[in-house]
C-alpha cells in the first residue's frame, strides 16, 4: 500500500515520516495553513535522503508555476486540485517534457461525487493516479472530512488495475484500514489525521497511520496504545 503523509511544513516532520515508512510527502502551496513557500521546500528537500519522494500539492496553478517547483525543489511529482483547465494535465506533461523532467509523476485530485466512475476515466487522462478527496467550500482538499466509502467503493474497485487510485479524506489511524477494506485502494494519503496542529505532525500518530496502511496492526496498536 502507497502511502503519502501531506501536509509538511518543516524537516523533522518530513524526515519523521520517511523514516517511519512513507512512501511519499506533500508539500502545499496553495492557501492553507500548511502552506509552503519555495525557499522553505528547498531547504526541506535538500536535507532529504535522494531516494525520498516528494510532491507539491498546487490548486489551479498555472504550469509555469507547478515547473518553477519541481525545478527550484527537485520535486518528484505535482498533485492537481480544483483545475478549471480541463487539459492542464496533458499541458503539464508537455511542459515537463519540454524541461526535461519527463519522469515528473502527475496526480490528478478530484473530489467525490455520484458520477465517479466518469470522473475517475475522466481524471486518469495523462495523470500517473488520481486522487479522491473531499472539498469544502473554502477548501480545494485537506478538509479532514470523510466522504461516503461504501458509495465509492464499486467505482474504486472496477478501476484496481487499470487506475492508481489514492483515497483521501477524513483518514486517520483508526479507519485507514476500514477506508483499504472497503475502497482497496492502491494508495492512502492523510494531513489533518496525523497532525497535533495544523502543519505540525504528531509523530506516533505518523507511525501509527503507516503501520496501520501497510498491514502492521501489531505494530500499529502498540504505538496507539503506549
Amino acid at each position: 500500500m502507497w502511502v503519502k503523509i501531506c501536509g509538511n511544513t518543516n524537516l523533522e516532520d518530513a524526515q519523521h515520516a520517511t523514516e517511519a515508512g512513507a512512501d511519499a510527502l506533500g508539500f502545499v502551496f496553495a492557501s492553507s495553513p500548511r502552506q509552503v513557500t519555495l525557499d522553505k521546500v528547498r531547504r526541506i528537500t535538500a536535507h532529504l535522503s535522494p531516494d525520498a519522494v516528494t510532491y507539491g500539492v498546487f490548486v489551479d496553478a498555472t504550469a509555469e508555476e507547478m515547473i518553477r517547483a519541481v525545478l527550484d525543489c527537485g520535486l518528484s511529482g505535482v498533485q492537481l486540485h480544483a483545475v478549471k483547465e480541463p487539459r492542464m494535465a496533458e499541458i503539464l506533461r508537455r511542459h515537463l517534457l519540454a524541461h526535461h523532467a519527463e519522469e515528473t509523476k502527475i496526480v490528478s485530485a478530484l473530489a467525490f461525487g455520484e458520477a465517479l466512475p466518469q470522473q475517475l476515466e475522466a481524471a486518469a487522462l495523462n495523470s500517473d493516479a488520481v486522487l479522491v478527496d473531499t472539498r469544502s467550500a473554502t477548501r480545494a482538499g485537506g478538509t479532514g472530512q470523510r466522504w461516503d466509502w461504501h458509495a465509492g467503493s464499486d467505482a474504486f474497485r472496477a478501476a484496481a488495475g487499470k487506475i492508481r487510485v489514492v483515497a483521501a479524506g477524513g483518514l486517520d489511524p483508526a479507519n485507514v484500514e476500514e477506508a483499504i477494506e472497503t475502497l482497496t485502494p492502491w494508495g492512502v494519503d492523510v494531513v489533518t489525521g496525523v497532525e497535533s496542529s495544523p502543519g505540525r505532525k504528531d509523530w506516533r500518530r505518523v507511525e501509527a497511520f503507516i503501520a496501520s496502511a501497510k498491514g502492521r496492526n501489531a505494530v500499529a496498536e502498540t504505538v496507539a496504545a503506549g
